[in-house]
């Protein structure tokens, strides 16, 4: 029986209320529709020989985990005539005009315990630690010198996994790939986003070029890292690919991964069951936990560009210590006598000796304010960066979440509005059989499209509500990049210190007998 002839009895009323009552007992609750494990186990209950229940299972279609009701429908049908000893072929159900066959399938109160309930465990809750997800794999980018290519220079970089123990070379090219079928794989996940490949030509000078590169290669090693951390990503063939083929090509093997697997909607196992496993104020959740972490991200932004600031003033002072022991040397090494009439003519030349001696400790002052910076940066600009990144791409999720699933699923309910009312018109207007026929299948296709829309927004909030707690799992990094902070201002002024104490006899050794200063303890 086709869909068409299967509505045409429904709406004249011609199915057992028998059919209606044993839906009811069994369908699931939040879709209205029947899971495909619970109509096996109906299917079994039935007692049936296996070659039928195979037909059975044959005619009836199936979308995404489950049966429509006119599809349940069907097979109740079908069940009916084979417990009646005929063949279970849809063909044979166009003669029941009257009334479709009644199956001999027991009280339906009693079917009311094969439906499915949400498994026991708490698949919605992200038990992880911070330390725990940031033990799943440490992945170095560095960057190798040679440039390849006879015209265009290519920056390339190895990038080393802790957890697989092996090192691998990828161009950014291959890390956008990777990030392509990244984010079509996990559409509903906080996929990073990846650095510019390029400044605009002409703009940048040799050094600010060299700058740009290593900013990248950090960015790249944040991604990445990031990527391998996630506890859903980190699982997945696509990583381990990128993160371990060594083959000539990774980039297709990256593209062929993600066509075998398809995106996560179709592997998830409880991608259909998404609306029974979230909480029922999903949305006001949503909503709070959203505009938290966009205060938070606009704080730790601040605090990013105040941290950038000192490191830039180190390295600034770092140049200033230099070029102030530059200029005691400069001095030291001056050469021409003093005038007849200066009074320090016996002294000036030890002075000078001074100056050239003194400029040594500026040497070394000079590299401990570089070694602070490098120190400021490394350790905690860009930890900031790293968290940074992870709260913009969760802020990208939600954009992606309202301007994509739910924006698509409107647009469907709108397209399907259109269809019914031109359905309507059609029939009023007594149009030909071929074109009302289109129109009911056309609406068909549609009511189907926008049934999987609804799972796959209840799968995108699912998604969001774990990455939301991802993101919370995640902020006791602030404590790490506190406790950077203040290491390294407690390490840089330690050392400074050591050398000013050690600067200071110095100078009153070279400096007392000659002009009468006395040395201060």
């Amino acid at each position: 029986m086709t869909v068409r002839a299967m509505a045409a009895e429904i709406n004249e009323g011609s199915v057992p209320a028998y059919y209606r009552e044993v839906y009811d007992a069994i369908c699931c609750r939040t879709s209205g529709r029947v899971q495909v494990e619970v109509f096996q186990k109906l299917l079994h209950r039935t007692n049936l020989p296996k070659e039928a229940l195979n037909q059975i299972a044959e005619h009836v279609e199936s979308t995404h985990g489950f049966l429509s009701k006119l599809s349940f429908y069907k097979a109740l049908a079908l069940i009916a005539l084979a417990q009646q000893g005929k063949q279970p072929r849809p063909k044979l159900l166009e003669n029941c005009i009257q009334e479709l066959p009644k199956p001999q399938l027991g009280d339906p109160k009693d079917l009311s315990a094969l439906r499915m309930q949400p498994a026991q465990e708490d698949v919605l809750t992200i038990s992880q630690t911070l330390d725990k997800l940031l033990e799943r794999d440490k992945v170095q980018v560095e960057l190798i010198p040679e440039k390849k290519g006879l015209f265009l220079k290519h920056v390339e970089y190895q990038v080393t996994s802790q957890r697989f123990k092996i090192s691998v070379y990828r161009r950014y090219s291959d890390f956008d790939v990777f990030h392509e079928v990244l984010l079509q794989r996990f559409a509903y996940r906080v996929v990073p986003a990846l650095p510019p490949k390029r400044m605009l030509k002409g703009v940048l000078t040799s050094v600010s070029e060299r700058e740009f590169i290593e900013g990248r290669r950090r960015a790249l090693g944040r991604f990445i890292n990031l990527v391998a951390c996630h506890p859903f990503f980190s699982e997945d063939e696509l990583v381990k690919t990128f993160l371990t083929f060594s083959g000539s090509d990774v980039q297709t093997r990256l593209r062929d991964t993600y066509k075998k697997m398809g995106d996560e909607f179709m592997t998830n196992r409880i991608a259909t069951l998404a609306k029974e496993y979230l909480p029922a104020d999903i949305q006001a959740q949503f909503s709070t936990s959203r505009e938290l972490i966009r205060n938070i991200h606009n704080s730790f932004q601040r605090l990013r560009d105040r941290a950038e600031k000192m490191a830039e003033r180190s390295q600034e002072n770092a140049t200033d210590l230099l070029l102030f022991g530059q200029e005691l040397s400069t001095l030291g090494s001056e050469a021409s006598p003093l005038p007849p009439l200066a009074p320090t003519q016996s002294t000036w030349g030890a002075l000078c000796e001074s100056f050239k001696s003194l400029s040594v400790e500026f040497v070394v002052l000079s590299d401990k304010a570089t070694q602070q910076g490098r120190r400021e940066e490394d350790d905690v600009v860009e930890k900031l960066n790293f968290f940074l990144d992870l709260l913009q791409s969760y802020r990208d999720l939600c954009e992606r979440h309202e301007k994509g699933v739910l924006h698509e699923h409107q647009r469907a309910l709108q397209k399907y509005g259109v269809m019914k009312r031109q359905m309507m018109s059609a029939t009023v207007q007594s149009k030909e059989h071929a074109t009302v026929e289109q129109l009911e299948s056309r609406i068909v296709q549609q009511e189907s499209a926008i049934q999987t829309m609804e799972l796959r927004n209840y799968f995108s909030l699912f998604c969001l509500h774990q990455e939301t707690q991802l993101i919370f799992t995640c902020l006791p990094i602030t404590s790490h990049i506190l406790g950077a902070f203040v290491s390294s201002q407690v390490q840089g002024h330690k050392e400074m210190g050591e050398v000013w104490n050690e600067l200071q006899p110095k100078l009153g050794s070279l400096f007392a007998s000659k002009n009468g200063l006395k040395s201060s303890n």
